[in-house]
């Protein structure tokens, strides 16, 4: 039998690198026994609470909070590239007729390939901080407009310009509806926006970064990220938990409906996370939002996290299972007026920050990420048949 001559330098790791730590970050952290997530030395749900989307962007590239001054000029500098240019402007019909079905997010990975290019970004690999620095900034302020405008020409409708005036979360509403939205909308999905920037290191992120290793530039990083965030197992679950309240229906429903899902060994989307094992702090908030706006939809939620829990806790004994971010995210997308579909591409519009901190972390450190896998086949070599 042949001997794998590299066999003394692996270390054997959980599957899905499941706890591996790969490197140092200082951009933030996860602690999911105690239910806790930050962004620097801060807490992401207290940013999210009295900060505004700007604040922790310039956090994250900066790595401090920003004063009034350093807020106006961050502003004002990110403001400014929201419109495209006009060789992606004109290719948006195309893209969006090609996506099709797919939607924003598909459509997405090819516009910031083309964005990239017409910008002349360079692979992070040769270029200096500053230069990376005005790529991702660049990148991430032009993803709300992306995303709309292939939302909207997916529709039959025109793109809306962005508009210079607006915060992040108003203009990204603003592009989406074309009407500028109500301050207490815009301010929810502003909430929900920071609570998303970044997550430790989750498979988007992590994609961003292997591919940052490489010294490929931060488009091409970014579109990796999108890729890994376009599968249900990451972004995709928010209008899936909606799809939940709307297949139980009634009241009277929740017990049989999940009961039968959870014996058949079915997930039920928007319960269960990772990392926490206690409730997610970004799904205590946004339930938090959801209430402070009302109504039926709020309540039937509410009920159904109740019965939930206590269905997986007497099925499931023993397991930590709660609602997630994308359980009651939906539900406050949804009262601020985002279609399903636009669900995940929103949440792209406020990852694309925290990816870019990534981007700009990983590329300060030239080693390539490249681990190995164990060969299992067939035993080689085997002389080629004739």
């Amino acid at each position: 039998m042949s001997v794998n001559r590299s066999a003394a330098a692996t270390v054997d790791v959980p599957r899905g690198l499941a706890g591996v730590v790969v490197t140092d970050t200082e951009i933030g952290d996860v602690r999911g026994l105690e239910g806790f997530y930050h962004y620097r030395q801060y807490s992401a749900v207290e940013l999210a609470q009295t900060r505004g989307f700007e604040d922790v962007w310039h956090l994250l590239v900066h790595g401090e909070l920003p004063d009034e001054v350093q807020r106006a000029a961050f502003i004002s500098e990110t403001a400014a590239l929201r419109r495209l240019p006009d060789e992606v402007r004109t290719a948006l019909p195309a893209i969006a007729a090609a996506s099709g079905r797919s939607g924003p997010l598909a459509g997405m990975r090819t516009a910031l390939s083309l964005l990239g290019a017409a910008k002349g970004f360079r692979p992070v690999y040769d270029i200096g901080a500053a230069d990376r620095r005005r790529d991702t900034l660049v990148a991430a302020a032009a993803v709300p407009t992306l995303l709309t405008a292939l939302h909207r020409l997916g529709r039959g409708l025109e793109p809306v310009e962005p508009r210079d005036d607006l915060s992040y979360a108003a203009n990204y509403l603003y592009m989406l509806t074309g009407s500028v939205p109500e301050p207490k909308r815009a301010r929810a999905v502003e909430q929900y926006l920071i609570s998303t920037i970044d997550h430790g290191f989750n498979a988007s992120t992590f994609t961003a970064r292997v591919i940052a290793s490489t010294g490929a530039d931060v488009a091409a990083c970014l579109v990796g990220a999108v890729g890994a965030l376009s599968g249900p197992l990451h972004g995709g679950a928010p209008s899936r938990a909606l799809d939940t309240l709307d297949a139980i229906g009634t009241p009277d429903r929740i017990d049989p409906w999940i009961r039968a899902r959870v014996l058949a060994g079915d997930r039920i989307m928007g319960f269960g996370h990772p990392v926490y094992r206690t409730e997610d702090p970004r799904s205590r908030m946004l339930r938090e939002l959801a209430q402070s706006f009302g109504g039926p939809r709020v309540d039937f939620a509410v009920e159904v996290e109740r019965h939930v829990e206590s269905i997986l806790a007497e099925l499931k004994p023993g397991r930590e299972l709660h609602t997630n971010v994308e359980f009651y995210a939906g539900v406050v997308m949804e009262l601020c007026g985002l279609p399903r579909e636009m669900f995940t591409p929103t949440f792209a519009a406020a990852r694309v920050v925290g990816w870019s901190a990534n981007i700009l972390e990983q590329a300060e450190d030239s080693k390539i990420i490249r681990p190995v896998a164990r060969y299992v086949g067939a035993e080689a070599p085997v002389a080629v048949p004739v």
